[in-house]
């Protein structure tokens, strides 16, 4: 049986917790900041859990996370 391949752009946004969450990003904080107030840039910088609902998906596509 052949290796399952992982989806590369995936694993650039996603990564594993101890416990086997899954960390994302937040979005929305790459460009067009001048119009965003300080509180929110600040709270764009900080990693969030992945929701449930999108965790299947995204374990398909990383099957050795």
């Amino acid at each position: 049986m052949p290796k399952m391949k992982t989806n590369r752009g995936a694993a650039k946004r996603f990564k594993a917790t101890g416990t086997g969450k899954i960390v994302r990003n937040k979005a929305y904080a790459s460009h067009i900041l001048t119009k965003k107030s300080t509180k929110r840039k600040r709270n764009l910088r900080q990693s969030d859990i992945l929701d449930e609902t999108n965790v299947k998906a995204i374990k398909r596509l990383l099957p050795y996370l």
